[in-house]
């Protein structure tokens, strides 16, 4: 353990005079050592000073670059993607509270345009790396399912990205659904089981619980079924598709 030794302190014998001579020696071979660790640096900073602006200057002006494409290229190709996107959702907006020809026109406009404005497919084209064309794709793969274009409806659902609670796992159980319209339930089993398990809430997990287990009893995956419906049970009991489970958990029943 270290001791403290008084300003003014002197030793008192001969092997205390030792000791502190050896003291002061080591504390000087510290410091010579970071003097000449220090004089290296600075000796290496002014060898290569010339290297150093290069490096910090290249930094300054990727930072600054980056600032100003945000502030007067990115901002404003936000602004101009949301204002060209507002009638092609308009068209979608219609069409979803319509029916029959006049919904598949809409949902057919709000892909390809009208009015002098672009439809989400231009917008997706033309604004890519926007929010508003990320957006557009939601809207356009939702529009081709609902016009009969399942793979196109499974392209641009694949390429939508999102983080919040309904429209990520809406967008994956739209591909089951597309997938189930192309005959192809296995695929469409896998959307909905992970539509189902992306995000718990009393929205979309049942939604999909439930759709994945009348796949898989179409699949005949019984036991499957049954554990998709358990949890509808379980978990979502006040949901209307928890109304449901009787009916569909006595057909898997019935499979065994």
């Amino acid at each position: 353990m270290a001791t403290y030794k008084k300003k003014g302190y002197k030793p008192s014998n001969k092997e205390e005079e030792k000791k502190h001579v050896e003291e002061e020696s080591t504390t000087a071979e510290v410091f010579n050592s970071l003097d000449e660790g220090a004089g290296r640096t600075e000796t290496w900073v002014a060898e290569n000073q010339k290297y150093i602006y290069i490096i910090v200057g290249v930094a300054i002006i990727a930072v600054l670059g980056y600032l100003g494409y945000e502030r007067f290229v990115q901002e404003p190709r936000e602004a101009e993607a949301a204002n060209e996107m507002a009638q092609a959702q308009n068209y979608f907006s219609g069409a979803l509270n319509s029916t029959g020809a006049q919904s598949d026109s809409l949902y057919t406009m709000s892909l390809n345009g009208g009015e002098g404005k672009y439809g989400f497919v231009e917008i997706i084209e033309n604004y890519g790396g926007t929010d508003a064309a990320n957006i557009a794709k939601y809207h356009a793969g939702f529009a081709n399912l609902r016009i009969g274009n399942y793979q196109e409806a499974i392209d641009y659902l694949e390429d939508y990205s999102a983080d919040d609670q309904i429209t990520a796992a809406l967008a994956k159980g739209g591909i089951g659904d597309a997938f189930m319209q192309l005959n192809q339930p296995e695929e469409a089993l896998d959307y909905y089981a992970e539509a189902a398990s992306m995000r718990s809430n009393s929205f979309t997990t049942p939604k999909f619980l439930l759709k994945a287990a009348i796949t898989a009893l179409e699949l005949n995956q019984a036991g499957q079924a049954e554990e998709y419906l358990t949890r509808i049970k379980e978990e979502y009991p006040d949901t209307p598709e928890a109304d449901k489970v009787a009916i569909h958990m006595g057909r898997a029943q019935a499979m065994k």
